[in-house]
């Protein structure tokens, strides 16, 4: 297959790119070589590359800044996803789009399935959210992939602030009272390379099995890290910030249970992995 990627040197790009380029031809692009906002340059480029997928990793993720400027997230997230998706479906390819876990409030009890009711509370899930619609209303052959707090290298994240102000700090306060699913992004990119190689469709949530706090993934990167420090648990009101979070966002890969797709691993057993890559 060939297989466009946008966002190649994004933190997901980045190990994306090498995933789904085993026996297939992929092409990245990044912003450098290719502005998603521009209709008319995806146009160009696609119909010039003709791939048989397209997957669609560029996003604007700063979740506050989305808040300050959202003119600027909408433009990237719902127009980029629009121009993507449309421009994919004028060459008949497949279109996989990322989602996360942020289109949902946060008031389930329980972790949410691909088909519960979604109400973003923050800008930055309604533009995500927006770029959902863009997918499902353009482009007949597609997928989109819910998933949520990604770590992995290539890219700052939870992971590599938490260590680097332990070693500097000795101490941290961490938010308790939000609870999610970390995501490691090596294992979203080969339940990605699987869902195409078995030309799945519709939506689906992918993140790591089980579920933490903000508070107990810090606990365990120090401790998988091996690093004395002293961790404070507070609430989110400690750290006050433009946008609100979900306090329970917890994803469901519930369609691939269904369909019986092999799950990715516990979060603790896929954070030990990237501890280990990052000391090899």
């Amino acid at each position: 297959m060939k297989i466009a990627v946008t966002g190649a040197k994004g933190m997901l790009g980045t190990v994306l790119c090498p995933t789904l380029g085993r026996n297939n031809e992929v092409h990245p692009s990044d912003i450098d070589t290719l502005d998603i906002t521009d209709l008319g340059a995806v146009q160009s480029y696609l119909r010039a590359l003709k791939p048989d997928w397209v997957v669609h990793a560029a996003a604007y993720t700063n979740v506050d800044k989305a808040e300050k400027d959202q003119l600027a997230a909408n433009r990237v997230n719902a127009m980029g996803t629009r121009n993507v998706a449309q421009a994919a479906a004028e060459i008949d390819a497949g279109f996989l789009y990322y989602s996360t876990d942020y289109v949902f409030d946060g008031r389930s009890d329980r972790p949410y399935r691909e088909w519960d009711t979604t109400n973003p509370i923050n800008e930055y899930g309604r533009s995500k959210l927006a770029g959902e619609f863009y997918t499902r209303s353009l482009c007949r052959r597609h997928v989109i992939v819910r998933t949520s707090w990604l770590f992995g290298p290539g890219g700052v994240n939870f992971v590599t602030k938490i260590l680097k102000r332990a070693r500097t700090h000795g101490k941290l306060r961490v938010v308790i009272d939000q609870r999610g699913s970390p995501t490691f992004t090596r294992d979203l990119a080969e339940t990605t390379l699987c869902l195409i190689r078995n030309g799945r469709l519709g939506t689906y949530h992918v993140s790591n099995s089980g579920d933490c706090n903000w508070f107990q993934f810090a606990e365990a990167i120090i401790s998988q890290a091996g690093i004395q420090a002293d961790i404070e648990p507070v609430r989110s009101n400690a750290f006050p910030s433009p946008a609100r979070r979900p306090v329970y966002s917890v994803l469901d890969n519930y369609l691939l249970k269904c369909e019986g797709v092999g799950l990715p691993a516990d979060w603790r057993d896929a954070l030990q992995r990237y501890l280990n890559e990052m000391q090899a």
